[in-house]
């Protein structure tokens, strides 16, 4: 039966993506999605892309990717970090390409899914919410607004209040262990923080990981490595 393999955030980690690409042993009905922040923080970021680009894998809209694209097409360099410089420095014309056709999210109405970077407020039409908040939502602040943990590290995962349908496929929030909640499961394993790079197949619910080679950068909220 072809699978859907859900990929959580790459993050310019190649080596690994490439070592979790051949594990998963892809056959041609099988559908790679991966989540979002294919790229920056890591060590090469173009070559994530030309895997993504061999491997014909359909990858989303995450908050890395929009701020890019944004700095470009608006020609606001001001919007760039340091890391996303090494990462345009990297970038080639097909690398552009690739990244200007993500779409900000996947769905499959077939198995009721729906895969996402950061996620969804809860209790408003996923259908319409815009980018900035689908690629940026961590958690619900006390006003319910969507939030990111550094800004309301007492608020709840926005995942702890999702009760489908859909079912959300997500990642965006790095954590040593994948999140499952009854409408939704968190893929983001901090690989380029040390840990690990999950793939989640859909219709085995089981999951595929490979450990970080190393700690390729650092998070205040992460133990390092993960």
């Amino acid at each position: 039966m072809p699978r859907t393999i859900a990929i959580g955030d790459v993050h310019g980690c190649a080596e690994e993506f490439e070592e979790l690409l051949d594990a998963l042993n892809i056959l041609e009905d099988d559908r790679v999605i991966q989540v979002g922040d294919l790229i920056n923080r890591g060590p090469d970021s173009h070559r994530v892309l030309e895997l993504a680009r061999i491997y014909q894998v359909e990858a989303i809209l995450g908050n890395h990717e929009l701020r890019l694209l944004t700095a470009r097409e608006e020609n606001r360099p001001d919007l760039l970090k340091d890391y996303d410089k090494v990462t345009v420095d990297q970038l080639t014309a097909s690398d552009w390409k690739y990244l200007e056709n993500l779409p900000k999210l996947i769905h499959q109405p077939e198995n009721d899914t729906v895969f996402v970077h950061g996620g969804f407020i809860p209790n408003r039409p996923w259908q319409h919410q815009p980018a900035d908040i689908i690629t940026s939502i961590q958690v619900i602040d006390k006003n319910g607004r969507a939030a990111k943990r550094s800004d309301a590290p007492n608020a709840p995962p926005w995942a702890d209040t999702w009760i489908g349908s859909p079912f959300v496929i997500y990642g965006h929030t790095p954590r040593p262990n994948i999140l499952e909640r009854p409408g939704s499961i968190g893929i983001d394993t901090g690989c380029v923080y040390g840990g690990h790079l999950t793939a989640y197949i859909v219709e085995e619910k089981s999951l595929i990981q490979v450990r970080a080679r190393k700690a390729y950068a650092h998070s205040k909220r992460l133990p390092d490595p993960v």
